[in-house]
């Protein structure tokens, strides 16, 4: 899952929010002291919600299908945005209150925390306010923009992640029936976890 899902699946407070969009930048336990427990409780949430994904049969039949183009590695985060658009295409499935509010909350709270953000995350999160990133992922072209993006912050072999927009395409339909059968068990599944540490 990426940004909006995460964010979304810790709305219950926005100190839950901070955490859920802390998972991909805080990094093992030792890291978690610098966190007060709320915050804390939702980064290692964002953990579990992560091997969670990376273990669900749908998900994984779904990365299954990048093998043969040699993507598999990549595929991950690939379906994470894809999913991410899956789940704003049906936003009032799963909403009464508009995508446009929740993105303004979660845009609040980073900018409240901004001085407090690790630097990876202080640099994406106004950008991430200025292209409305959340909210842009209802179009279908916004997955190929942040899959395009991220391809840049890696480290090497952004090309073989460009790659994955292919197979995604070419695939589109599988993709959404793992989306189908994954997303309404993971939200019953991360409602059910309590991080411990």
């Amino acid at each position: 899952m990426n940004y909006l899902v995460h964010a979304w699946l810790a709305r219950q407070s926005d100190a839950a929010i901070l955490g859920a969009l802390l998972g991909d930048f805080v990094h093992g336990p030792s890291a978690l002291t610098d966190w007060p427990l709320p915050i804390r409780a939702e980064i290692v949430r964002h953990w579990q919600i992560d091997r969670y994904t990376d273990s669900h049969p749908a998900v994984v039949a779904a990365r299954a299908i990048f093998d043969p183009a040699g993507l598999r590695r990549y595929a991950g985060i690939a379906l994470d945005v894809y999913f991410d658009h899956c789940f704003a295409r049906d936003w009032t499935r799963w909403n009464t209150a508009s995508l446009a509010d929740f993105s303004a909350r979660v845009y609040r709270i980073l900018h409240k925390h901004r001085h407090a953000l690790p630097p990876r995350l202080a640099a994406i999160a106004p950008r991430m306010q200025a292209h409305d990133w959340l909210g842009s992922y209802v179009q279908r072209e916004s997955v190929d923009t942040a899959v395009r993006g991220i391809s840049t912050r890696l480290s090497r072999n952004g090309d073989k992640l460009i790659a994955c927009l292919d197979v995604l395409h070419t695939h589109e339909e599988a993709m959404q029936a793992a989306f189908e059968t994954f997303f309404p068990e993971l939200v019953q599944a991360a409602a059910a976890m309590h991080p411990s540490f």
